[in-house]
């Protein structure tokens, strides 16, 4: 028997053909190496952003300042929006603000995220690691921004009246919850824009809808004494109304609806933050199966 018939080489250059070459999955297989390299992209983005600017980090904080600004003189001083109608309306600026705070972390973390993986084309081909990473380091700069936001929030809300109060200690649950939600849709979306780039446009449609389909502008107050019982659970089945109403009552002024007083009962809070869950899981695992090819699609 000849050399090449009794042994078949294979080509220089190229794999055996039982064997397939697969990129690293979302999440590799150390945790440790994980948090680590995301927790060092964030923070490098974070000190990129501001570098060689005079301000720094308050640029960050002028956008929602901004649009405060703007909403509460058109809302209460022109249309006297919530003006006499509900109760804790003297807190209006301080719910306004933090619903606009905390809104502004989603879209921050959901919209950054789109781009993520593409916009780094150059590592993903170049370098082994996990790519679950990439949007999940857009979601901690976002809560970065958000953290530093929030005390501003408090600041202001304090110099509001508002006074501590027990239910403060909710306050990592509902920025919980949030992220949670925010880091779901930002592997989802980061995972379908590879494939589809009208992903971007479309979100930002959705962006702007979510905004004035959620209690940002408006009381729960508003919204419940226009809409049936019926709508206003399909209402308060969007995530983002759960936590913002429950960061008004809890952070601002109980004189405000809970998000559980909203939808008729505790247990009834079960819906929306299974949706939140349901999110983040299709989201990891659209990214996950998505991971490993990644690199040839871009």
């Amino acid at each position: 028997m000849s050399s090449s018939q009794g042994l078949r080489l294979p080509l220089p250059g190229r794999p055996p053909a039982s064997h397939s070459v697969h990129g690293p999955s979302a999440l590799g297989g150390d945790l440790r190496r994980f948090w680590s390299l995301t927790f060092t992209l964030a923070r490098t983005e974070f000190k990129l952003r501001f570098y060689g600017s005079a301000l720094g980090y308050v640029w960050t904080l002028v956008r929602p300042l901004l649009l405060f600004g703007v909403l509460w003189v058109f809302f209460t001083k022109v249309g006297h929006v919530n003006q006499g109608k509900t109760p804790g309306e003297h807190f209006y600026g301080a719910q306004l603000l933090g619903s606009i705070v905390l809104f502004t972390f989603f879209a921050e973390a959901t919209t950054g995220a789109v781009r993520s993986v593409v916009d780094r084309e150059n590592l993903v081909r170049k370098i082994h690691f996990p790519r679950l990473v990439i949007p999940i380091s857009v979601v901690l700069l976002a809560l970065f921004n958000l953290g530093l936001n929030l005390i501003v929030v408090m600041v202001f809300a304090v110099g509001s009246g508002v006074r501590p109060m027990l239910s403060w200690l909710e306050l990592p649950l509902i920025i919980g919850a949030i992220v949670l939600l925010a880091a779901g849709v930002a592997m989802l979306l980061s995972a379908l824009f590879v494939h589809f780039r009208d992903i971007q446009p479309i979100w930002e449609v959705i962006s702007q809808i979510l905004f004035y389909a959620s209690p940002v502008i408006i009381s729960i107050e508003t919204v419940t004494a226009r809409l049936s019982h019926t709508l206003l659970h399909v209402y308060m089945l969007n995530p983002l109304a759960v936590i913002f109403q429950q960061f008004r009552h809890a952070i601002v002024t109980h004189a405000t609806l809970s998000a559980g007083q909203a939808l008729g009962s505790w247990t009834a809070l079960l819906e929306p933050f299974a949706i939140v869950l349901g999110i983040f899981v299709i989201g990891f695992a659209v990214f996950n199966r998505a991971a490993a090819k990644i690199a040839e699609n871009l």
